[in-house]
């Protein structure tokens, strides 16, 4: 978890070697465990490559983010038409 007071992020990471991609199922569960939490949440899914990537991208929640250690200058947005940021 990373906080961004600035802008009231919270930055929720997932390293998917470990535990896997946010999922829609597991997005439901951080927003019910954190539904008191005043500070709007960013879920993102960290991969070590491209091909992890791969494996795991239809299982990946609508409304996260994705990062690519490999590629860590570039992130791969599952928001439609709004770039990094919380769900509003």
């Amino acid at each position: 978890m990373l906080h961004l007071p600035s802008r009231n992020w919270l930055f929720l990471i997932e390293a998917v070697t470990s535990h896997g991609p946010v999922s829609p199922k597991r997005k439901m569960e951080l927003e019910d465990m954190l539904k008191l939490c005043p500070l709007k949440r960013i879920y993102v899914s960290a991969f070590p490559d491209l091909k992890t990537f791969k494996r795991y991208v239809d299982e990946i929640a609508w409304e996260t983010e994705v990062w690519i250690a490999e590629m860590p200058t570039h992130m791969v947005h599952f928001n439609g038409d709004k770039f990094l940021g919380p769900a509003v």
